[in-house]
C-alpha cells in the first residue's frame, strides 16, 4: 500500500492544482481531473443505490465490485498510462447484463427516472455514468486512455439502466414511461 495520509490538508492544492500519482501536477478543472472526480462521484452514488437495498440483496456483490473497479479506474485516471481495469471486468458487465436484462420485457416506451426510491438511484447514477464516459472521451481526444477504461463505463451505464428497470419491478413500483404530450 502507498503512503498513509497522516495529514488530511496540504495545501498544495491551494494554487488550483492537484497532484497526480506519477508525481506531476494538472490544473483541477482539466479533463484528467474532471473525469476522475465523475469516476469518484458516480462511486458515491453507486454506495448510495447499496444503501438503498436489503440486507443481503443480491445485487449488493455485484455493486460492491464495481466500486472497486470504480476506484481501479480512479487510481488509473491519477497515473497517466497506467492500466488496472481489466478487459475481463468489460466481459463480467456484460456477462450480467445478459443474466439481469433476459427477465425483462421488451421496452416499447422511453423510461422516466424513478419507480421507486432504488431504481431512481440506478437511474442517477446512470447518469452520472453517461457524464463520466463523456469525460473520459474529452480526455482520450487530448491524452490517450485505454480503450477498456472507455468500454467499462459505457457498460456499465448499461447495467445501471438494467439495475433501475430490475429494481422498479422488484420493489414493488413500477416503470415510469414516458408518454409524448398531444397538443
Amino acid at each position: 500500500m502507498g503512503n498513509r495520509l497522516s495529514k488530511i490538508y496540504t495545501r498544495t492544492g491551494d494554487d488550483g492544482t492537484t497532484g497526480l500519482g506519477d508525481g506531476s501536477r494538472i490544473a483541477k478543472n482539466h479533463p484528467r481531473a474532471e473525469a476522475m472526480g465523475t469516476v469518484d462521484e458516480l462511486n458515491c452514488q453507486i454506495g448510495m443505490l447499496i444503501a438503498q437495498l436489503a440486507e443481503h440483496d443480491e445485487l449488493q456483490p455485484i455493486l460492491e465490485r464495481v466500486q472497486h473497479d470504480l476506484f481501479d479506474l480512479g487510481g488509473e485516471l491519477a497515473v497517466p498510462g497506467y492500466e488496472l481495469v481489466k478487459p475481463e471486468r468489460v466481459t463480467a458487465l456484460e456477462e450480467c447484463l445478459d443474466k439481469y436484462n433476459d427477465d425483462l420485457p421488451a421496452l416499447k416506451n422511453f423510461i422516466l427516472p424513478g419507480g421507486s426510491p432504488s431504481a431512481a438511484q440506478a437511474h442517477l447514477a446512470r447518469a452520472i455514468c453517461r457524464r463520466a464516459e463523456r469525460n473520459l472521451v474529452e480526455l482520450h481526444q487530448q491524452e490517450p486512455i485505454t480503450d477498456t477504461a472507455r468500454l467499462y463505463i459505457n457498460r456499465l451505464s448499461d447495467l445501471m439502466f438494467v439495475f433501475a428497470r430490475v429494481l422498479s419491478r422488484r420493489d414493488g413500483g413500477s416503470e415510469v414511461l414516458w408518454q409524448q404530450q398531444q397538443d
